[in-house]
């Protein structure tokens, strides 16, 4: 079954919410080697729970998102079509990590699906 994977924070200060969530939660915070993203460690794998990115807003209203693994991004997109969804970002690859795209469901909320692949170029 799909779970939530991941979620994403955007800020107009990314190293400043990084220090926040760190002095706050006591969350780990480290950029990633793969442009203007920070990933977000929340706890040891052992225990519940997710962990993130903190990323540069691109505009006012972009939402916290989070994202769900899938085992076949194509197929979840068409599904998602077929019963009303929109996606508002195409698939992509993230280099190493696999497939992403974004979507809006009925109420207008923005989710990512995620297809795992190594392979991701």
């Amino acid at each position: 079954m799909p779970r939530v994977v991941h979620f994403e924070i955007p800020s107009d200060d990314p190293e400043r919410a990084g220090r926040f969530y760190s002095d706050v939660f006591g969350w780990q915070i480290n950029k990633w080697s793969e442009g203007d993203y920070w990933l977000v460690n929340t706890g040891p794998n052992s225990a519940t729970g997710i962990n993130g990115g903190i990323l540069k807003r691109r505009h006012p209203q972009q939402p916290v998102v989070n994202t769900i693994e899938v085992e076949s991004l194509d197929s979840t997109l068409a599904t998602i079509q077929q019963h009303g969804g929109v996606v508002v970002v195409p698939k992509m690859p993230i280099q190493g990590v696999g497939w992403l795209a974004y979507f809006k469901d009925l109420d207008g909320n923005i989710f990512g699906v995620m297809q795992p692949d190594t392979a991701a170029a």
